[in-house]
């Protein structure tokens, strides 16, 4: 493990590191899809992994062309009718606000939340997160439940992560060097981008993926398996 004593806070990626998407969003898939009668034709898991490769797609896009930054939301939903029509399942607006509301039940991993009161001990803790503002603070209220020193969302910078203002951004508004911080994030992409601001990297790989095909700068730190084996390396216990 890199030397990461010169840290001070740890910057959190939300969805999908400290919230489980897949368990909390799968359900209201498989509902859609049971809905139609579909269950045979159309499996759910699949439907999720197409759904969150998309929402990417049209995260990107929406940095890259530079039109007016929209919102994690609203790629989420964009994602949901796309894959719903590769499928031949064109939603109506019913079935589209069902899913949404799926959103605001999200639940995080099992790990995260005696993990976070460990790292507490020696770290500021701050969400870092592509989330809307308002719906990042109901999530971290009604949703994960834990005091966070600070709630950042990406619209600080206008753009998606792994665009570099946003690690920027944060690095400014924490008052940090950006070697004093460090992204903790299960998304690779998002660990490269904080590292080729600056700031150090933590992979919770949750679900055994490769890293990104990258320079060795731009590698982890750290990389775990979840928030537990995080803190045992971090704190040395």
């Amino acid at each position: 493990m890199a030397n990461l004593s010169n840290c001070k806070a740890l910057t959190f990626d939300l969805f999908g590191t400290v919230l489980d998407l897949g368990g909390s969003l799968t359900p209201f898939i498989a509902a859609f899809i049971a809905g139609r009668g579909e269950e045979d034709r159309v499996d759910a898991s699949a439907f999720w992994a197409e759904l969150r490769h998309r929402q990417r797609i049209e995260q990107y896009q929406d940095s890259l062309v530079e039109l007016g930054h929209t919102g994690y939301l609203e790629t989420a939903q964009k994602a949901f009718v796309y894959v719903a029509r590769l499928n031949d399942l064109d939603p109506t607006a019913e079935e589209v606000e069902a899913f949404m509301a799926g959103w605001q039940v999200l639940n995080p991993f099992e790990d995260c939340l005696p993990g976070l009161d460990r790292l507490a001990e020696k770290f500021g803790l701050v969400a870092l997160s592509n989330g809307n503002p308002w719906f990042l603070d109901h999530l971290v209220e009604n949703r994960i439940g834990f005091d966070f020193d600070a709630v950042i969302s990406v619209e600080v910078a206008g753009a998606f992560k792994p665009h570099p203002g946003v690690y920027r951004s944060a690095a400014r508004l924490l008052d940090n060097e950006p070697g004093e911080l460090i992204m903790v994030s299960s998304n690779s992409f998002d660990v490269m981008g904080a590292r080729t601001c600056g700031l150090r990297g933590i992979y919770v790989n949750r679900y055994g993926l490769p890293f990104e095909d990258t320079d060795k700068r731009y590698e982890p730190d750290l990389t775990v398996a979840d928030f537990g084996e995080m803190a045992d390396a971090l704190l040395g216990k």
